[in-house]
């Protein structure tokens, strides 16, 4: 039985290095509470991504909350609705419901696989508080489009960027957009601290409220003057966080490289669609999403199952959409018609891609993907899609 292939395996810096860092925290004896080694990787994180107000926080999920918390609004209006993407992974609506408002679930661009900004306007009511947007695979939302909604309807506008670390577009970092924008640091992520997260503010004063949310509302040692959690980053993550950052730079030109192989390969596979770059960003290549088509012999699923079977971990990323898992199908959110995200929820599979992807490891994912487009070549019947489907 050959090793198995996951879809990502994270980044980790040498043991040797990380023992300075823990003989620090153990003869400071903090280690948590905005230490010496949260303070300095607070700061070198936000001069490496080109931001001047971020916070850290000890995982996506929790930053997701807070950002909702500071920047959402159900006052005297009774505003409660947050119109958001149903193709993300499943923390984004979490964050929506554990702050007691309603997602409302509208359709992607089949394009950019993002919000598609004509159904976002088509969804909002008097109800409406907030458009809550992803970077999905760190793909670039149309920004524009979206904050002109924002402005124009008096919305707040929060940025899921999971996906976008090191992300840029003609005016620098892909996070200086909306409100806020969510950073996830988790070990399957581009760049990691085995659990972290981070909110990028638009200023010293949002900053400074969110810095209170992940600290249960502390204002000093007296003072509490709102209902936070706590969800500081320890001080062991952002000591992995200080030695990660040297190293990223490495790691995503790795990650190119791997992409640029991955798009010549393909390119003998009738039905196998890498997702096309998208203008005026860069990328960073944390996955590598194909699109399998009516012309390839096996439906998405079952070249999961025929790649699984092989030990290779590919990911159906991201299925089922959110509004159709059990905790959303009745009773906890809306849904506009969705049939782009329902099509590509169906189509999209993405391959094995890490920096240190071996040469055959990635031999045997194309040899795999080889095996199914021969033998199964003529299996697959023609499935012409329903266009008035929108399920």
């Amino acid at each position: 039985m050959k090793p198995i292939i996951p879809v990502t395996r994270p980044q980790l810096p040498s043991l040797a290095s990380l023992m300075p860092l823990l003989e620090q925290i153990w003869d400071s004896r903090q280690l948590t509470n905005g230490g010496p080694l949260h303070q300095r990787f607070e700061q070198a994180l936000a001069d490496y991504l080109g931001v001047e107000h971020l916070s850290l926080f000890a995982n996506g999920t929790l930053a997701l909350m807070a950002a909702l918390r500071a920047h959402t609004d159900r006052d005297t209006r009774g505003r409660d609705q947050v119109i958001t993407t149903p193709y993300s992974f499943v923390a984004t609506a979490h964050a929506v419901r554990w702050n007691q408002l309603t997602p409302v679930f509208v359709d992607i661009d089949p394009v950019t696989l993002n919000l598609d900004p004509s159904c976002v306007e088509a969804a909002i009511t008097e109800r409406t508080t907030a458009i809550l947007a992803v970077h999905c695979y760190g793909r670039r939302c149309d920004t524009a489009a979206l904050q002109a909604l924002a402005d124009h309807y008096q919305l707040r506008l929060i940025y899921d960027a999971a996906h976008a670390f090191a992300i840029r577009d003609a005016g620098g970092s892909l996070l200086r957009h909306g409100d806020c924008s969510v950073l996830s640091l988790h070990a399957t992520k581009v760049f990691n601290t085995f659990e972290g997260g981070a909110i990028v503010s638009t200023s010293a004063a949002a900053k400074q409220q969110i810095d209170r949310l992940r600290n249960f509302g502390f204002v000093d040692e007296t003072r509490v003057a709102s209902v936070g959690i706590n969800a500081k980053m320890p001080e062991f993550n952002a000591a992995i966080g200080l030695l990660q950052l040297p190293a990223i730079d490495q790691a995503l030109a790795a990650r190119a490289r791997v992409a640029a192989a991955y798009r010549q390969a393909l390119a003998t596979f009738d039905g196998l669609e890498p997702l096309l770059p998208l203008a005026g960003q860069n990328e960073n290549n944390g996955y590598f999403p194909i699109r399998v088509g009516a012309a390839f012999p096996l439906s998405r699923d079952a070249l999961y199952e025929h790649l699984r079977a092989q030990g290779i971990h590919a990911r159906r990323y991201f299925y089922p959409l959110i509004c159709n898992l059990e905790a959303y199908r009745t009773g906890a959110g809306s849904r506009h018609p969705l049939p782009n995200a329902n099509l590509i929820a169906e189509q999209v599979l993405c391959l094995p891609i890490y920096p240190d992807l071996a040469a055959d490891d990635f031999e045997r994912v194309i040899a795999a993907l080889g095996t199914a487009h021969a033998s199964h070549r003529n299996a697959r019947p023609c499935l012409i899609p329903d266009p008035s489907d929108a399920r």
